[in-house]
């Protein structure tokens, strides 16, 4: 589906309460939601990066979503030729294009990854996909859990495909166990038109200690991703994020929500304060997604298991800057049988 045909699903009123309008990003897969008013003219633009500002701020979840919604979004016109439209993006280094009418009233949607391919970036990307899986019981007894299929297409795939299509085309596939279900459905790579190596791990070394298998030190900022991830992140604006913060390594992180099923009852001593009805608890969890400086390469042990945790702890002991980055987009991490049907059903609405 395209987004000219999708884009009504992400259509909101101003006074959309904030976590609403993540809920819709989340579901929408275009990264953005459109803000109308009550005559459907377009007034605002918001999206994931407004949003995860607007959340390091401190906002209430519960504001209107016009609290954090900018000036008025460029637009185009129906009609104008699409070689225009991609020049204004890219001069303004927007990626999504309201279309509107002469009255302004909300048409449909361009996006910069509909309109053009994207240019090739020599950042390297690392997937690790050599764990057991032994949560998803005998679906995993011959195959690792990143061949396991959503819709047509191995998780493993989907995630290649994901990075591909924002220019990447240097990728180190860390296997272990039934290392070669993977290496014979990949080979080389290049039918998708990409570079792929393999970190084989003749024992298991965790979500980090891998990384030191590189046959070489990366000479750019580096893409680690677990390979069991189901997402539509958008890597372009964590390379932006990463850079932007001066980061040596970055963490990519996700707001949960987490109902407390009973009263909760807050004191001093003695004496009752207050009692929290079933209160809901916000906090971020880790993606599973992080962006790495050459320079973490040095902190990472050999011949031994060592965890992403553990490279974060090291990088912060040294005095480096570190970075957490927020983000909306629609992210499923297939841990459980119920997991990877839960992804299935996503998946139609998600990424077609």
């Amino acid at each position: 589906m395209t987004a000219v045909e999708y884009w009504r699903k992400v259509v909101i009123g101003a006074q959309t309460s904030i976590i609403d309008v993540m809920k819709v990003i989340d579901r929408g897969a275009l990264r953005v939601a459109l803000v109308t008013d009550e005559n459907n003219r377009l007034i605002g633009v918001i999206t994931d990066g407004d949003i995860r500002r607007g959340l390091l701020n401190g906002i209430h979840m519960n504001d209107p979503v016009k609290k954090i919604m900018g000036r008025i979004p460029t637009v185009a016109r129906e009609g104008d030729a699409e070689d225009r439209v991609l020049a204004l993006m890219t001069s303004k280094s927007i990626e999504h294009m309201p279309i509107v009418d002469d009255e302004g009233h909300l048409i449909g949607l361009k996006t910069l990854r509909e309109l053009a391919s994207r240019e090739q970036r020599p950042n390297w990307v690392v997937l690790m996909a050599g764990g057991l899986g032994s949560r998803m019981g005998p679906l995993t007894k011959s195959c690792p859990k990143p061949m396991l299929k959503i819709g047509t297409k191995p998780i493993l795939e989907l995630i290649l495909e994901s990075f591909a299509s924002f220019g990447f085309r240097h990728f180190y596939v860390s296997v272990n166990y039934r290392k070669e279900v993977i290496q014979e459905y990949f080979k080389d790579g290049s039918d998708w038109d990409v570079e792929i190596h393999y970190l084989e791990e003749n024992e298991r070394r965790g979500t980090a200690g891998p990384l030191a298998l590189l046959p070489e030190k990366p000479e750019e900022p580096f893409f680690v991703m677990n390979g069991d991830l189901l997402t539509q992140i958008n890597f372009k604006n964590i390379l932006e994020f990463h850079k932007e913060h001066g980061s040596l390594a970055t963490l990519c992180v996700r707001k949960v929500e987490q109902a407390i099923p009973y009263g909760v009852v807050h004191t001093q001593q003695h004496t009752l304060l207050s009692i929290e009805e079933k209160p809901v608890q916000e906090y971020f969890i880790n993606a599973g997604i992080y962006l790495l400086d050459p320079k973490v390469v040095d902190y990472i042990p050999h011949d031994t298991y060592f965890d992403m945790p553990d490279l974060f702890h090291r990088v912060i002991e040294h005095g480096h800057a570190t970075a957490a980055f927020p983000f909306l987009d629609y992210w499923m991490d297939i841990g459980r049988m119920a997991d990877l049907k839960q992804a299935s059903r996503d998946y139609p609405e998600v990424f077609s």
